[in-house]
Parts: C-alpha cells; structure tokens; sequence
C-alpha cells in the first residue's frame, strides 16, 4: 500500500507522529509520500521538542526512530509541484492529513491550492481515491463546517481529534492512539484493536 501523509500547522504534531509510527508498524505500507508545511515544523517544535528544521530525511527517521537506510519514507517540498503526489497518474492508495488546519482544509475546499500539500489533496479526490482530513480547530466556525461539508459531499473523509472514552483510556498516549486507529481504520490497515468497542450484552 503506498500512501501520502500530509502533516500542517493545526495543534496536534502528537497525532502525525503516531499514525506515522502505526503505519510504518501495520507491515502492510510499503511507501509513505510525506509532506510538511511550514507552520507544521514549528508546531513540532513547540509541541514535541523536536528540530525539524531544514527538514531531511535523516531527521524524519531519526525522530520515528527509524533506521538511518529505511526506505519507507519518501519526503516532498512542500512547493515541490512535479512531485510525484501531485499527479494522478500516480498509483496510491489514498492521503492522510494530519491534523489538518483550517486554512489548509479551506484551500481543498475552495479548489485553489498553492502547495503540494493541497495539490495533492485535490488529485485525491478527483481521482475518487481516499482523502482522511484530521481537524483539530474548536470551536469550528460556520465557515469551517461548510468547508467540511463542501469536502465531505465531495468524497473526503472529515475525522476529528475528538478521542473515545468507552475504552478507558489511562494516559494520553492511549487518547492519542484512539484517533490514530480510526485513521488506520479508513483504509483497513491491521493495529491493535484494545479500543475498540466490543459491544455490551
């Protein structure tokens, strides 16, 4: 399965870097197309402590812990419009966009994107292919709900960080993770299954 990971400036670093992790894990995605925005860099450093400025490869693997050859991960300039994401007569999957800001989700929307992130987001949808938008703006203002509908009517998938709590959850790295399967979920990818909700006799 090859899939592209688009990761913006929304609150929410925590949410890219574990689905990232599941997915590296699922044993069933062999490339991720990953693409960072700008403000997202900076939020990672707010949020997580982590340096990724003058963003490379070796740093992305360093931060998932991977090995410095891993050949999983293929990383885009965000103003890199000849990448291969750009195109439908790319093969893949499907993208994932998490979190995803508001801005970003109003450029989608509206159709008239500047950067890969939405370029690619917008072949997504044209070609009929899976596009998991993760928002994490509250409250949503009336003009971020009728973004989300236009993208829902559209084919797009509008998945909030808003995590369950009928599993129990003990810390916020359990919290996390419930959002993160229910992304994994979209495209069946296999995980851990400890959230689910198992029904009650």
């Amino acid at each position: 399965m090859k899939l592209t990971v688009a990761v913006t400036g929304a609150s929410g670093t925590i949410y890219a870097y574990r689905t990232l992790k599941l997915l590296i894990e699922s044993g069933v995605v062999s490339r991720i197309n990953l693409i960072f925005s700008g403000t997202a860099i900076q939020v990672a450093q707010i949020e997580m402590g982590v340096n990724l400025r003058e963003l490379t490869l070796e740093k992305i693997n360093d931060w998932l812990s991977l090995d410095k050859d891993a050949k999983i991960i293929r990383l885009w300039r965000l103003d890199n419009l000849a990448a291969k994401p750009s195109s439908g007569s790319y093969r893949q999957d499907g993208m994932i966009i998490v979190p995803c800001s508001m801005g970003t989700l109003g450029a989608i929307a509206s159709g008239a994107g500047t950067n890969l992130i939405h370029r690619a987001a917008d072949v997504t949808l044209k070609e009929g292919r899976k596009l998991v938008l993760v928002p994490r703006e509250s409250p949503y203002s009336a003009i971020h709900l009728e973004n989300m509908l236009k993208l829902a009517k559209a084919g797009a998938r509008i998945l909030p960080a808003s995590p369950g709590f009928y599993h129990r959850p003990k810390t916020i790295e359990e919290l996390v993770d419930h959002i993160c399967y229910r992304i994994l979920d979209q495209f069946n990818i296999p995980h851990s299954r400890k959230s689910e909700w198992g029904g009650k006799e």
